[in-house]
């Protein structure tokens, strides 16, 4: 056992890996199937990531082989700080290249925007269009969340087109991702969210409208669920 697989090993919470099974859902036939949680909260992970961020990406490939949840997210976390001080394609190329172990919501969330959403801001965008058009549930979800980094900087269009592709996904966790995406682009632009809602209101899940009208008012809220537009 390494370093950083003590460090993980001292904080693990059986308590707290109990509730994380639970809400990761890592029964059988569940989206996060075989995943293991050791109980530690994200700023304990972030803490550990920093204090390890100086080890190689060939020890980063074999972190994130373990079936413990943290620990690949250990390692996601110090490719996003490594990504952060050199900017450097064949660090975005590792992501890409290990993205089958990027597979439950919150290792997409916590990374994608930071490490591949940046990287193409100003380069081609195909990726995240494959990405979209795979039958993977994570790539569709990183394919949207990239998007964000996009969004921060008031660019908006490939964040409504990945969200039109998403449109009539079946899984939840799509229709929460487009939702949060399309919220942020209206906290931005609400006039252009508004426009996007309404074009294409006939398709957009519950869950998804949910998400996108949460900064509405209450009356506006209700007019948008009763289809009153």
């Amino acid at each position: 056992m390494d370093s950083l697989t003590k460090a993980l090993h001292q904080k693990a919470n059986l308590e707290k890996s109990k509730i994380m099974n639970r809400f990761f859902k890592t029964g059988k036939g569940q989206y996060g199937e075989g995943d293991i949680f050791l109980g530690l909260t994200v700023p304990q992970s972030r803490i550990i990531a920093k204090q390890f961020k100086e080890i190689n990406l060939n020890e980063l490939k074999i972190h994130l082989q373990s079936k413990i949840h943290e620990e690949r997210l250990i390692a996601l976390l110090i490719l996003v700080e490594k990504y952060k001080k050199t900017k450097d394609k064949e660090i975005v190329k590792f992501y890409l290249s290990h993205k089958e172990k990027i597979n439950n919501w919150d290792l997409v969330d916590l990374t994608s925007h930071k490490i591949l959403g940046d990287y193409i801001q100003d380069k081609d965008k195909s990726i995240i269009y494959k990405l979209a058009k795979s039958d993977n549930l994570w790539e569709k979800r990183i394919s949207i969340i990239s998007t964000f980094a996009f969004i921060k900087n008031n660019q908006f269009q490939d964040a409504l087109k990945i969200s039109k592709l998403l449109l009539e996904d079946k899984h939840d966790l799509i229709h929460k991702s487009v939702g949060w995406m399309l919220r942020e682009i209206g906290k931005r632009d609400l006039q252009l969210l508004e426009k996007f809602l309404k074009e294409n209101y006939s398709i957009i899940s519950r869950t998804t409208l949910r998400y996108a009208i949460e900064k509405f008012s209450k009356f506006k809220r209700q007019a948008y669920l009763k289809g009153e537009l």
